[in-house]
């Protein structure tokens, strides 16, 4: 493991999960109607923080892989945004759409990943039901509070 890149990758994902930290669920979101299989709040942290100790170990794997890379670096960047937009503006069809880009960038950098080592591309796999489940969950709010949107 190169632990200098790894830090590196860590870090944009202390910066993603920042907005995280400052931007907590609020009154607004505590009186939407969600559905019933809307997962607990201590299971958020637990899920991100494995999440981006993943995504960097990934990251740090096929480091020096332009298209991989970059890909990785406009996923993060999508995930850094999507928190702000729902739970900041409270604008759950603009977060919904901001979820269908990071959706499909976290595809795609598995897939590349998965070119480049296996093992990093299998590193994204839990993130890439972690975000199916994310979107889910913001279309499903969305629906169920249209008067919100």
């Amino acid at each position: 493991m190169d632990w200098p890149i790894f830090f590196t990758y860590l870090a944009a994902c202390a910066a993603a999960a920042a907005t995280g930290a400052m931007i907590k669920p609020d009154q607004w979101y505590a009186t939407l109607n969600k559905p019933r299989w809307t997962p607990p709040g201590w299971v958020f942290p637990v899920v991100w923080t494995s999440l981006y100790i993943l995504m960097a170990a990934s990251a740090t794997r096929v480091a020096g892989h332009g298209q991989s890379t970059a890909l990785w670096s406009v996923q993060i960047a999508l995930n850094t945004l999507w928190t702000p937009i729902f739970f900041g503006l409270h604008r759950m069809r603009s977060a919904l759409i901001v979820m269908g880009f990071l959706w499909a960038a976290v595809a795609a950098t598995m897939v590349s990943f998965f070119s480049v080592d296996w093992v990093a591309g299998l590193m994204f796999v839990p993130y890439l039901i972690w975000v199916s489940i994310a979107g889910m969950l913001n279309y499903t709010v969305l629906r169920m509070n249209p008067e919100q949107a």
